[in-house]
């Protein structure tokens, strides 16, 4: 078995959760997203998404968090029960980003991924192709976050 034949379409994999503390959006959308309603609880609890809420890109960026750890330990488990190192190749992106609903201070983000499809490269010999789905949903079942990705992975 290869690297490669671990990934099965429609198995979701549980990538982890975050918890978003008030402090955690402020500190983040100050440097990096500074609009009313992540940084001043006030001006939240005034405004349309009616409270202090993480920029999606703090949810976002969580989220790539978990992944990266998560694609790491994979590997790590996999070396460590003696098998050979895998081919990783890059993503060549993503698409349907969106944030469905605001992530406000406290609530506790689970964001898992599952393989929609696998293909073997036509045009480089050795990789296939990994299509995805990412989901972010909080602790109230609500989902608050998705995108869909590709991701190159060797197939030897």
């Amino acid at each position: 078995m290869s690297f490669w034949d671990t990934f099965v379409v429609g198995e979701p994999i549980l990538l982890g959760s975050h918890l978003f503390t008030a402090d955690d959006i402020v500190r983040f959308a100050r440097q990096y997203d500074p609009q009313p309603f992540h940084v001043d609880p006030e001006a939240a609890r005034a405004s349309v998404l009616g409270g202090l809420c993480a920029s999606g890109w703090h949810t976002a960026a969580a989220c790539m968090r978990l992944n990266v750890d998560y694609r790491y330990g994979r590997l790590k488990a996999w070396i460590e029960a003696g098998n050979p190192a895998p081919r990783v190749g890059p993503s060549p992106g993503f698409k349907n980003m969106r944030w469905p609903k605001p992530v406000f201070a406290g609530d506790t983000v689970t964001f898992t991924q599952t393989v929609t499809e696998k293909r073997i490269s036509d045009s480089r010999p050795g990789w296939g192709l990994l299509s995805f789905t990412t989901l972010g949903v909080n602790q109230d079942g609500v989902r608050v976050f998705a995108f869909d990705g590709v991701a190159f992975q060797g197939t030897d």
